[in-house]
């Protein structure tokens, strides 16, 4: 089974990439689930204006990431659930 999925890039993205990283050929484009989460597990944020800041975070964007991100997804699940 294919797991394009995984590993994605759009170089054609006016901000591409959107976070600065060693590596440019292993960025990984993708929605953060982990923005949600307020403490360690959500990478290098600070809050500006009222607003979490991610912009210093390179978690979701490097090559292997993808299975970081689904092990926090039970944390992301239950924040939600909670929120319902």
């Amino acid at each position: 089974m294919s797991k394009n999925y995984i590993f994605f890039q759009n170089t054609k993205c006016e901000y591409f990439p959107c976070h600065k990283i060693e590596n440019e050929a292993e960025f990984n484009c993708c929605f953060c689930s982990l923005y949600m989460l307020k403490d360690k597990y959500s990478g290098n944020f600070k809050y500006t204006n009222g607003f979490k800041n991610c912009s210093d975070c390179t978690i979701p964007h490097t090559k292997n990431s993808h299975e970081y991100m689904m092990s926090k997804m039970s944390l992301v699940s239950k924040i939600g659930s909670e929120r319902e």
